[in-house]
């Protein structure tokens, strides 16, 4: 069994600067090459994480038949193409978040990866925090009854990308990233609580987008294109007579909201921080955990548990066989389902149905707008 897996990197940018520091972090993990359009840029990386090869084509990169794993780290509407190319060469994949901009793309590399037998992991670093172990640990063990309802709030006070001063523009633009605060953050806390709550099928959605808080810095709004939701919020009705409901935020007036709940028949929990709340003997209970103590019993006790400590390491080490791969993909795919519904359901004015949704194609979105 190999003790190494051999990558090579599409996207030196921000996010493709954080992976690489992440597979530093992994012994088993070699990036071998780099492939970006700004070859200036691509030899600097390389040659401060001593990467050998260099490329402005990717395709040049794909070619290689001694690369097993890419790593796509590109901006949204660029990960469906990208992705196919690599799995239809013969690469396993790990593509950034979100999957895709569009639920059709989304589907599209899904369905690549089973054709071509290939493997295809998403970025959704969520899912690793000890916290969210212990959480799904506490629903699979039963500790909470009957799930029926979860709900996801987090909120930034003032967090646009470029027009609160940090990133780029093509962060805040449709044409771009293909959304806004939806597929940019929401997308985790989605995938978060679809990954504890089993991945259960989706039946509809009703949901609102909105860009509507005034904005501070007009020239950086007018010269960013700024045409994306900074709020969007969506309740979804889930299989298993569940109930969630989400909200994501850019920027809103608000005390911050950061939370996701599990609402079950005996028991509900806060997922960070770890908190349970139920009732002893007649008795209101609010109980916290010593998840750091259990984490670090985990670890000792079971040597493949740093396989989930986060992202990259979970995806080299599933490619060598150590860990059984978690189905990202298919997590990922669910999300772009839900995100796309709220998209649909504020482009239509009403609730949508799954099929729906799966039948709608992205032509819609060019003409969809946040209200404002």
């Amino acid at each position: 069994m190999a003790d190494k897996v051999r990558i090579g990197l599409i996207g030196v940018g921000q996010i493709g600067k954080v992976h690489l520091q992440r597979y530093r972090e992994v012994a088993e993990a070699e990036v071998v090459a780099v492939a970006d359009l700004r070859q200036d840029e691509a030899k600097r990386v390389a040659h401060e994480h001593g990467i050998p090869a260099v490329y402005t084509d990717y395709r040049d990169l794909l070619a290689r038949d001694d690369i097993q794993s890419v790593d796509v780290a590109l901006h949204n509407r660029l990960h469906a193409p990208v992705t196919i190319a690599a799995l239809e060469a013969g690469k396993n994949v790990y593509c950034e978040k979100p999957i895709s901009w569009c639920y059709a793309e989304a589907r599209a590399m899904v369905e690549a990866a089973q054709q071509h037998g290939r493997m295809l992991h998403v970025q959704l670093n969520t899912i690793y925090t000890p916290e969210a172990r212990a959480a799904k640990r506490l629903i699979r063990d039963g500790q909470l009854g009957e799930i029926y309802y979860a709900k996801s709030s987090h909120y930034r006070r003032r967090g646009r990308p470029w027009v609160d001063g940090y990133g780029t523009p093509a962060f805040v633009q449709r044409e771009a990233a293909g959304g806004g605060a939806l597929v940019d953050m929401a997308v985790y806390h989605i995938s978060r609580m679809l990954w504890l709550l089993d991945n259960p099928a989706v039946q509809s959605v009703s949901g609102n987008t909105y860009q509507r808080l005034d904005n501070m810095y007009e020239e950086r709004r007018a010269s960013g294109n700024y045409n994306v939701e900074e709020l969007g919020m969506g309740l979804v009705r889930l299989a298993g007579n569940i109930t969630y409901f989400m909200e994501e935020a850019w920027a809103i007036q608000a005390d911050q909201a950061d939370a996701d709940y599990v609402f079950g028949s005996h028991a509900g929990l806060r997922v960070e921080p770890l908190r349970y709340f139920s009732t002893l003997s007649d008795i209101e209970m609010d109980a916290t955990f010593d998840v750091a103590q259990a984490d670090w019993r985990w670890h000792q006790c079971n040597p493949l548990e740093a396989g989930y400590d986060h992202s990259q390491r979970h995806w080299v080490w599933a490619q060598l066989g150590r860990v059984p791969l978690i189905d990202t993909a298919g997590l990922a795919l669910k999300t772009a389902l839900i995100t796309e519904g709220i998209y649909l359901s504020a482009h239509l004015g009403r609730e949508v149905t799954a099929d729906e949704i799966a039948a709608a194609t992205p032509e819609y979105r060019a003409a969809a707008q946040p209200n404002t």
